[in-house]
């Protein structure tokens, strides 16, 4: 049986719907209090692992979008799982960008430095370039932000026990290229 549909009355679609429902399960305040608290770290994570600017503005934008686009997922998370959550949207979305092949570095301009000898520094941007992504990733997520495995495992979906002997293995690669003869390339 064929119902014809009047414009007027039919049910808006679905994004609009999803739009409004968050504000149930997370309020604005609460929303902004979760941005500021991990958009940062969270952007320093997609442009070490991306090399790019603009994809980690565009990739944490969709990181807290696709957030609030599922909130019945999200309403039972504490602070903690939540900023879990936000790195698994962030490293999923990442590896989403590797696999189109959308993976050419933007080429920023050099930052100013206050080092009087630039030969004695590590460049650890440098570094991160020449590391797969998964192992940028790794790094990231245990040195800089801090996580211990079963965090950066809840992060990236991997196993625990992978993510030991993954990175010890992105900490061997790394070593390579910060030691000072290696340190050039």
């Amino acid at each position: 049986m064929n119902r014809a549909v009047d414009p007027t009355t039919a049910a808006m679609p679905s994004s609009l719907e999803h739009a409004a429902a968050p504000a149930a399960v997370l309020s604005e305040l609460a929303f902004q209090r979760l941005y500021d608290t991990n958009a940062t770290s969270i952007h320093s994570y997609l442009l070490a692992v991306s090399a790019r600017r603009d994809v980690a503005d565009d990739l944490l934008q969709e990181t807290f979008c696709r957030l609030l686009l599922h909130p019945k997922s999200t309403a039972h998370l504490d602070t903690l799982e939540l900023r879990r959550y936000l790195f698994r949207i962030a490293t999923n979305l990442l590896r989403d960008r590797h696999r189109s092949g959308d993976t050419t570095p933007f080429a920023d301009p050099p930052e100013p430095t206050t080092h009087p000898s630039l030969d004695n520094t590590i460049d650890i941007r440098t570094m991160l370039q020449h590391l797969k992504p998964r192992d940028r990733e790794l790094l990231w997520l245990a040195y800089v932000e801090g996580m211990d495995h079963t965090e950066i495992s809840q992060a990236t979906g991997l196993n625990r026990l992978s993510v030991r002997t993954l990175l010890f293995r992105a900490r061997n690669k790394a070593k390579q290229f910060l030691t000072p003869a290696r340190a050039s390339l």
